[in-house]
């Protein structure tokens, strides 16, 4: 194994498409480090992540790949380091930005309520949100099921209820942990086909998994974390193709990393 030098290909930047006027985008992370009890769990990540790019963050179980999704949408603080989006205002982040779990938490409410309280958070007005929600709720399938109680989803009616509400606030950036872990075929593909909606409707995708296959299909660059470090960041189709790293190729191989 080579000592974690990291590999990067040409600046990403160059290749992201233009991004809106308003844009939150880029999030730049600089030298971020995340300490717990004096263990270091991510060590000096420094990271741009441009408007029209799907990331995908791939990495072996225990590299730091949804810790570091979390910091990017501020539910964590780094111990050092710095994480700046181009847009300072504390409401507009919050307002362009969403994130679906691997376990999404749902309310003892309806699938429609559900979706209506996230409107309702981000302070969309009560006249407003009705035809949100149905346009939500048809996005990924489940208009029918509207007056469902949303605990008794399947796992993955659960999982599309959360890109429901993440559809519904319009993000500019939608952040993914694990989305589709422990999900049927059936189940994953309407899954990713949402996530295809997403981005085609021009939503920065920004997707945590451990499925080659859904990187695949999904990625259009590849972050690759090992050991809490980015070891490498290549465009998608270099990184399956010929990875650079002794950490990324053990890994494609399937092998296991120490």
């Amino acid at each position: 194994m080579s000592k974690l030098a990291l590999v990067i290909d040409k600046p990403f930047e160059e290749q992201s498409k233009t991004a809106p006027h308003d844009s939150i985008l880029p999030l730049v992370l600089d030298g971020v480090c995340f300490d717990i009890n004096g263990h270091r769990l991510l060590d000096r990540i420094s990271l741009t992540l441009c408007h029209g790019v799907r990331t995908v963050l791939l990495g072996p179980n225990g590299a730091g790949k949804s810790l570091l999704l979390r910091l990017c949408h501020g539910l964590l603080q780094p111990t050092t380091g710095r994480i700046q989006w181009s847009d300072n205002d504390s409401r507009r982040l919050h307002k362009k930005q969403a994130m679906v779990f691997q376990r999404p938490v749902l309310l003892r409410r309806s699938v429609a309520a559900n979706v209506a309280y996230a409107l309702a958070v981000k302070g969309v007005s009560n006249d407003r949100r009705r035809p949100m929600v149905a346009r939500a709720l048809e996005e990924v399938g489940l208009a029918q099921l509207a007056r469902r109680p949303a605990r008794v989803l399947s796992s993955g009616e659960q999982q599309r209820l959360a890109l429901a509400r993440a559809w519904a606030l319009e993000p500019e950036v939608l952040f993914l942990d694990e989305p589709t872990a422990n999900l049927d075929p059936g189940a994953t593909r309407l899954i990713e086909e949402t996530i295809n909606a997403f981005h085609r409707q021009g939503t920065k995708i920004v997707l945590v998994t451990h499925d080659l296959g859904q990187a695949r299909r999904h990625a259009d660059e590849i972050v690759f974390l090992h050991r809490g470090r980015l070891v490498e960041r290549s465009m998608a189709a270099a990184f399956f193709k010929r990875p650079r790293s002794d950490e990324a190729k053990a890994f494609l191989a399937g092998e296991l990393l120490d």
